[in-house]
């Protein structure tokens, strides 16, 4: 394949191509339509036909190419699974176009500051696994790490003290950036204001701006009740802005998109094992709330996120 693009690419070659797509031709008829000298002509026609998309047969004084038809049908053919697989329903390109038309429009908006002060959005997820152990999803570093991020990213730092006034440190990457070598995606500090284990947890969380000043004030309030069956956690969550400078569009843009995608990771987390109790791929204790530097893959699933604004 990379022959064949090689032999594709070159301008003059292409010109060949379109050509013997009409008729076989000779060389010196090929020079003529193209302009080109026909040694010039024959090393092109040459490199075609080791790519194995052309063919030619010696007619008397005269050698006549013709064009093959299999390997462009190949390359169309890997071209529209190209095309399809970035063009699939609920894909990582509808993600990023959904973004894109959200950053478009909160960058209109964002002409003072204070601009998106009071607006909120509320996320609600029914949960297959007991209160208690969402609690821990929610709090222990270990099993935050694995979800607490949206798709095509990871955790790479993070501090969360579950307890009033506790400090909270989230930083997270590319998912593919294995050794750190690309810029931080992403970095947010905050204080746990509330914590009642199995219950309700609320917290204050900053994105940090490129200067290292606080894009907004996130208020987070996360409310679980176990479900009518008893086995299953209702999962409420709040998310309500103050603080929001200019700069913030661009985050503020991706709060649905991917705060929601990264309820679906702890969705699917949780519904791939509900009675899990622990951590086996960690490290740290199980009730460890201290900081940890880790790296997960996670699945995503559909979302159920609905919006407001105040």
């Amino acid at each position: 394949m990379d022959a064949l693009l090689t032999a594709l690419a070159d301008p003059a070659r292409w010109r060949l191509v379109t050509l013997l797509a009409e008729r076989p031709r000779p060389v010196g008829v090929l020079a003529q339509l193209t302009g080109a000298r026909q040694p010039q002509t024959t090393k092109h026609l040459q490199t075609l036909e080791r790519a194995g998309i052309v063919t030619s047969q010696r007619t008397g004084q005269r050698r006549i190419y013709a064009l093959r038809s299999p390997p462009l049908r190949d390359l169309a053919a890997a071209l529209n699974r190209l095309a399809d697989t970035a063009d699939q329903t609920g894909g990582p390109r509808e993600t990023y176009d959904r973004y894109g038309h959200s950053l478009h429009a909160e960058r209109l908006a964002a002409e003072e500051p204070g601009w998106a002060d009071g607006r909120s959005f509320r996320f609600l997820r029914s949960l297959t696994a007991r209160p208690e152990l969402v609690w821990r999803h929610l709090t222990e570093t270990t099993l935050l790490a694995r979800w607490w991020t949206p798709d095509d990213l990871r955790v790479s730092e993070l501090v969360f003290e579950a307890r009033p006034g506790g400090r909270i440190l989230h930083e997270y990457r590319d998912a593919e950036d294995a050794d750190g070598s690309d810029l931080v995606a992403g970095r947010a500090e905050g204080v746990v204001d509330d914590a009642r284990p199995g219950e309700r947890l609320a917290y204050r969380l900053s994105p940090l701006l490129p200067d290292g000043g606080p894009a907004f004030t996130a208020h987070v309030d996360l409310s679980l009740r176990p479900t009518d069956t008893g086995t299953g956690t209702d999962l409420d969550v709040h998310f309500r802005i103050t603080d929001s400078t200019v700069e913030s569009a661009d985050f503020i843009a991706g709060i649905e998109i991917g705060f929601g995608q990264s309820l679906d990771k702890l969705a699917a987390t949780l519904a791939a094992d509900p009675h899990a109790t622990d951590d086996t791929g960690s490290t740290t204790t199980p009730h460890d709330t201290g900081s940890a530097t880790t790296s997960h893959d996670t699945d995503d699933t559909d979302s159920a996120t609905t919006r407001s604004t105040k």
